[in-house]
């Protein structure tokens, strides 16, 4: 007889595990311990759930590239006794860290799931329970013994998401996330609908490699009509920086001004890495369809094709922290490293 699978639950801060000062009306965490006792219907499902929390739980504006590595050592220290992870995290930068761990976790064969909520879990109208049971649920399901998801994803409102596929576009409503340009994965109605054909694929004889090095000397830069010389030529020529993500227009599209292109060709050639995403929530930077972004890829920009944003700056920080040469990188970046773009 099977035992039942083991899920960690991670919590780093977050609404989720909020509760409300009757005092003074503000949010504040609670005691993560008694979560268990919070949601007494977390004993109704079928597996063996533990729980883990940061030593101070943040809010989720202060995530950074070292509560990242927290996060991976604290996976990589319980890799072997748990089945699956559940993070619990504030939603604000839920996709930039679901975003890096994904390039963080290399053969991953685990589950790593990011929940939160947009009410408190002790709120009448919360849609924290619902998150987080299904969250769970979903971190538990196998397949011949083995866990049936092996990769970094977003549970959100009914749906479960890859997790660098994602981005947040609603401070308001429950359904906060999407996922532009990769369907969802599983969706929660009266049975879950599981879409396994768009799993991502490992091999799992390859055991997991932990990197929590990440390079934050980077950048993220979008073009407007009008933006100026000035204030360009003033980032680009930041001493310490590495790389740039550049939002530009439609497929890919930038000012073709003297200025503008010699600015990129003059920041190229002295090392730094320039990706090209497009401002569009859908779509794909495509550089060469148009005569805008002819010039850019002559020039060596490299194409984010139709990364987010969010996954475009953790990659980049990823790459950069792997000391990747400079006439490797364009050609690396341009792959999908764990399904973040087609």
């Amino acid at each position: 007889m099977n035992s039942k699978p083991k899920i960690l639950l991670i919590y780093t801060g977050g609404t989720i595990g909020m509760r409300k000062d009757f005092e003074t009306g503000a949010l504040k965490a609670f005691n993560f311990s008694k979560l268990l006792h919070s949601i007494p219907e977390l004993k109704l499902l079928d597996c063996e759930i533990d729980t883990f929390s940061f030593e101070n739980p943040i809010d989720s504006s202060n995530m950074n590239p070292e509560h990242w590595a927290e996060m991976v050592c604290t996976i990589e220290n319980n890799y072997e006794n748990f089945d699956g992870f559940v993070v619990l995290h504030g939603s604000d930068t839920m996709s930039y860290s679901a975003s890096a761990l994904s390039f963080m976790l290399e053969n991953l064969s685990k589950p790593v799931i990011f929940t939160g909520s947009q009410l408190p879990i002790g709120d009448l109208r919360t849609d924290a329970k619902e998150n987080l049971i299904t969250a769970i649920q979903i971190a538990s399901l196998q397949e011949k013994g083995k866990p049936l998801i092996k990769e970094v994803c977003l549970y959100f409102e009914y749906k479960l998401y890859r997790g660098n596929r994602t981005t947040k576009i609603n401070a308001e409503h429950f359904r906060a996330f999407v996922s532009p340009n990769y369907p969802f994965l599983v969706e929660s109605g009266v049975h879950l609908k599981i879409n396994s054909e768009l799993f991502l694929q490992t091999n799992e004889r390859n055991s997991l490699r932990v990197h929590k090095h990440l390079d934050n000397n980077v950048a993220i830069i979008k073009m407007f009509p009008g933006i100026s010389e000035t204030v360009l030529s003033a980032i680009f020529n930041i001493e310490s920086l590495k790389g740039i993500v550049l939002e530009t227009y439609g497929a890919g599209n930038a000012p073709t001004e003297e200025w503008f292109l010699t600015l990129l060709q003059k920041a190229i050639s002295k090392g730094l890495r320039i990706i090209n995403v497009t401002q569009c929530s859908i779509g794909s930077v495509s550089m060469g369809q148009y005569e805008t972004s002819t010039i850019m890829k002559k020039l060596g920009i490299i194409s984010g094709k139709d990364i987010t944003t969010e996954a475009a700056i953790t990659k980049l920080m990823y790459l950069l922290g792997q000391n990747i040469t400079q006439d490797d990188f364009k050609n690396v970046f341009e792959t999908s490293l764990r399904g973040e773009m087609q």
